[in-house]
């Protein structure tokens, strides 16, 4: 069995809402998963779980969220060689870079090292009732998938 993290930043509780979706979907695949917002863990916190998630929204035209910068800089001083990761958020399809934060994210998580999931999940604002089942197998297939890596 899988021990994950889910942590997230939210403004608006839309982050929030998909990391709790992906939560449920990692306890239904049978596995752990602890759910936390940026602003109460560190990022060193995810080199205590055999994998993690991380979630973040867009703010503006695909910058990265104020209350998500001091998590995202503590990263630089971590080595995530071997670690599992996967990137989720919200965004606004108004703005040119959908989700940018999202990418940003992961671009960081591979510069460290991690192996960051090619697959990222990417939602307008909050998940609509036909998206919330995505948000659960986004965390299924995510701790599953933990359970093939040797």
């Amino acid at each position: 069995m899988a021990k994950l993290l889910v942590a997230y930043a939210s403004m608006t509780g839309n982050t929030e809402e998909i990391a709790e979706l992906i939560v449920e979907g990692i306890t239904q695949g049978g596995h752990e998963a602890d759910l936390k917002s940026v602003t109460d863990c560190n990022a060193s916190d995810v080199l205590d779980y055999d994998g993690f998630m991380i979630g973040v929204y867009t703010w503006g035209d695909g910058e990265l969220p104020d209350e998500f910068l001091d998590f995202y800089e503590e990263l630089d001083e971590l080595d995530l060689s071997g670690k599992r990761a996967a990137v989720f958020g919200s965004g606004d399809t108004s703005y040119e870079q959908f989700c940018g934060a999202v990418d940003l994210a992961a671009a960081k998580l591979q510069e460290r090292g991690a192996e960051v999931s090619p697959e990222m999940l990417k939602i307008e604002y909050s998940p609509l009732e036909q998206e919330k089942e995505t948000c659960r197998d986004f965390g299924k297939r995510f701790a599953a998938a933990g359970l093939q890596v040797s």
